[in-house]
């Protein structure tokens, strides 16, 4: 398969090119210009855990710790992964491993059956549909890539009957029907993960995006919200929430996020964007101002309008 560049990445994966920077910075992957399938699955990966609000350092730290203890040369592409706390677990031929403390863990419902044949054909039949699913999800981004959107729908479809809990699936098949116009379909899917993993910043602002499209802005308002309360410094959802408060008359809640999305990103056309809202919004604020001043009793009109705040 042909490299990918650097764009075609963070288009892919929807990433923002300060995180990406982030990661090369932290060690996780290494500073490059073109990038295999591999690396791909481990930026994927990334992504997800950090929209779980896990920290770069943390995810730093145990990847080292499981290069260490197992002798993978990169877990997060060999490995399953999955969050338990604050700590990042891998699985990994049938076992489940915390490896900054050196421990194998069992990873099964707290309400699961405890004698020794059903744990053991438990784990055993998660760890199968685990390597199932994941097998599944790289066949399904493969025939994305190439385009061959009817096949990533049905594997992506074998996914959730698979493992309904799947939420990376869930976004996926639901950035389909999203770009096939199938918003209701869109919305669903999207609604999904986030209930299946409340944590998922990406989901809410998929859903918000969706739901601006359905004119649903209110609902639109509160997921890029839900979004931003998870990672604060999610650019793309301030962005999409600046543009929902202008369009619902908020221009103040408006005027907040397009100065947070350009603390984040103040170069290229879409900080060009945000700027010139920005110097609208401080323009036509300072009119109305004027404005009510050379209105009789402006004194107390001015006095009872709400200052200007930036919170």
């Amino acid at each position: 398969m042909n490299p990918y560049n650097r764009q075609d990445v963070l288009r892919i994966l929807r990433i923002h090119p300060r995180q990406l920077r982030g990661w090369e910075r932290s060690g996780l992957i290494a500073p490059t210009e073109t990038y295999s399938f591999q690396d791909l699955v481990q930026l994927s990966k990334l992504r997800d855990l950090r929209a779980k609000r896990m920290s770069a350092a943390k995810i730093s730290e145990s990847v080292t710790a499981m290069r260490s203890v197992s002798g993978m040369s990169n877990p997060l592409v060999e490995a399953g992964t999955a969050r338990r706390g604050s700590r990042l677990l891998f699985r990994h031929s049938g076992a489940t491993m915390e490896p900054i403390a050196r421990q194998f863990v069992f990873d099964f419902d707290a309400g699961a059956a405890r004698n020794t044949t059903t744990f053991g054909s438990t784990v055993l039949d998660q760890v199968h549909r685990e390597a199932r699913a994941n097998g599944l999800f790289l066949d399904a981004v493969r025939c994305e890539e190439a385009h061959k959107i009817a096949e990533a729908t049905a594997i992506y479809g074998e996914i959730l009957l698979l493992d309904p809990m799947h939420a990376p699936a869930c976004i996926n098949l639901g950035t389909i029907h999203y770009n096939q116009r199938q918003f209701l379909e869109a919305e669903r899917l999207y609604r999904q993960a986030t209930a299946v993993d409340p944590e998922y910043a990406l989901a809410f602002f998929d859903l918000g995006n969706v739901l601006d499209e359905l004119q649903h802005l209110p609902e639109a308002i509160e997921a890029y919200r839900s979004a931003i309360r998870l990672v604060p410094t999610y650019a793309d959802a301030h962005y999409n929430l600046a543009l929902a408060y202008e369009r619902t008359g908020q221009r103040r809640k408006a005027l907040r996020h397009w100065t947070a999305y350009l603390k984040l990103d103040n170069t290229g056309p879409w900080a060009n964007h945000a700027r010139g809202q920005q110097r609208k919004i401080l323009d036509r604020e300072k009119l109305t101002i004027v404005h009510r001043s050379s209105k009789p009793h402006a004194r107390n009109i001015r006095r009872t309008a709400p200052a200007l705040k930036l919170v």
